[in-house]
């Protein structure tokens, strides 16, 4: 009864200070394993608390990077978290990575198939592991990554993921307000934007479970107009099946082909357990694996693969290049659908623009919660505020970038990427060969930096895994001396991916070796 009193006088405000300033009196305040019950929200006469009662009122998520009380996890569906990675992917922005295949890389068409499917099969692999690991703990992915990365190494990992979920957010938001322009010249950049924006940050202000319930429906329209894009197609006769290429040149384009696929695929792995902590513990991890799998697999290798089949168009069919010239993927969509369906194919077109609110909710949902791990100042604000904070900045980005600066966006997104693989070799590592399984989590640590890893192994192997992926990328604006070597001269291969998890891996398990042998953490 002692302890119930205490929580319920226990002021929001106040949690965080304490926290950090006296973590074993944070911890006899709320709960023994370090969770947060809900109902010490909405408590404190502060601004924080005010926020928190009135975003209660709405149903609005409360809760941000704390822990959730194991008496609270009571969402028992895996098959929603399934659907939600489905609607995340089955999107306009899945199908551009698969057009990239053949006017960028100049793959055939059975090689372009066969890389977009084992490349995301790995991709995928990192997502569903980390997503089976929410329940377990009930942590959102980078209070996870406290435990592989240390209290304060993770706030570098916090802040690329920042940039990530903004840029994307972006470059998404950029495409879809196209697809609406090229519907109807009338509609600006500007408005198409602010709608896609609009709608997504009105779902990410709930609980997750409210973007679990968009997402199990969204992609239902999508996948009907995605097949609506396949049967007109096939009916056309204007697919070309693309002979495979040989030689180091058709290397180096398979290699940095993999590597746009492979970054979308695996792009979710830092917010994987975001959607999977309200689930019990004793929710079955392999039917998690299985679902993410599933939810990430169909979407991501039927979109990309539809793309790459309509792209192989642009090569014999001078009205395909002309409409992939001038409006991009936009145009190709509309090549496709406008001649055969006219107004209903404008109509489909624009359904397919409001995918982006789906392909944009992981972004901004999690995005708060790498803003909270920053400091204990911005751990203060609620998620919800910060969610408002950053649909601003991204759409202050689109907006212009819509006219003048798309492509250096995307490039830049592109090459920041590699952070992803230097991410999951040393959460895995970290993972396998040192806590040996989830046995060697002590997650009620999870707020107590002098019990976490010191985060000198952790920023040592990152150091180092960007060295790997300055060697081996092949990008617009940097064309990296091993890249040079693969493929043609111009353009080389891309193994930056592959480079940077070799690299971060290894020097990873030798430096960890040495800081446990050191710190005894």
């Amino acid at each position: 009864m002692g302890l119930l009193q205490e929580k319920n006088e226990f002021d929001v405000e106040r949690r965080f200070s304490a926290s950090y300033s006296n973590p074993e009196k944070h911890r006899d305040l709320v709960d023994e394993s370090g969770a947060v019950p809900g109902d010490t929200f909405d408590v404190g006469t502060g601004l924080t608390g005010k926020l928190q009662r009135l975003a209660g009122r709405f149903g609005v998520e409360q809760r941000g990077i704390e822990r959730v009380p194991e008496d609270e996890r009571t969402d028992k569906s895996v098959f929603k978290v399934g659907t939600m990675w489905c609607a995340a992917n089955m999107v306009i922005s899945s199908f551009a990575i698969g057009v990239l295949a053949i006017p960028v890389f100049n793959l055939g068409f059975v090689d372009g198939l066969l890389t977009i499917f084992f490349i995301n099969f790995l991709g995928v692999l990192p997502v569903c592991f980390f997503s089976t690991l929410g329940p377990v703990f009930g942590m959102r992915q980078m209070i996870l990554s406290r435990f592989y990365f240390g209290y304060y190494g993770v706030k570098l990992i916090a802040i690329f993921n920042c940039l990530a979920c903004l840029g994307w957010s972006a470059v998404n938001v950029i495409v879809g307000a196209q697809l609406l322009h090229a519907v109807n010249n009338d509609v600006p950049g500007w408005a198409g934007i602010i709608v896609i924006a609009a709608g997504t940050f009105i779902i990410t202000l709930y609980p997750s479970s409210v973007v679990h319930l968009y997402e199990f429906y969204s992609w239902i329209p999508c996948f009907i107009i995605f097949l609506i894009v396949l049967g007109v197609f096939a009916h056309s006769g204007d697919f070309s099946n693309l002979p495979m290429k040989v030689g180091s040149s058709e290397a180096g384009s398979v290699l940095s082909f993999a590597a746009s696929v492979f970054g979308f695929a695996t792009g979710w792995s830092s917010y994987a357990a975001d959607y999977t902590c309200y689930q019990p513990r004793n929710t079955s991890r392999i039917k998690v694996f299985l679902w993410v799998f599933a939810g990430l697999m169909f979407p991501l290798c039927f979109t990309e693969m539809l793309g790459l089949a309509v792209a192989t168009a642009t090569v014999n069919n001078p009205a395909y290049a002309d409409a992939y010239t001038n409006d991009h993927v936009g145009g190709l969509l509309a090549q496709v659908l406008f001649p055969k369906l006219r107004g209903f194919g404008r109509f489909c077109l624009v359904l397919l623009a409001l995918s982006i609110i789906g392909n944009n909710c992981p972004n901004i949902y999690s995005l708060g919660f790498s803003l909270q791990l920053l400091s204990r100042y911005t751990q203060v604000v609620p998620r919800f505020v910060w969610t408002l904070v950053g649909s601003i900045i991204y759409v202050a980005i689109a907006i212009p970038g819509y006219s003048h600066f798309e492509t250096v966006l995307e490039n830049f997104m592109l090459i920041i990427g590699y952070w992803l693989a230097i991410y999951e070799g040393i959460s895995l590592n970290e993972h396998i060969w040192f806590k040996r399984g989830t046995t060697g989590f002590a997650p009620e640590h999870y707020d107590q930096p002098q019990k976490l890893p010191p985060s000198i192994a952790a920023l040592g192997a990152f150091l180092l895994g960007v060295l790997g992926a300055s060697m081996g990328m092949a990008q617009v604006w940097y064309l990296s001396p091993i890249g040079k070597l693969i493929g043609s001269p111009k353009y080389g291969g891309d193994i930056g991916f592959e480079l940077a998890f070799t690299f971060s891996s290894i020097s990873y398990v030798v430096f960890r070796y040495f800081e446990l042998k050191h710190f005894g953490r």
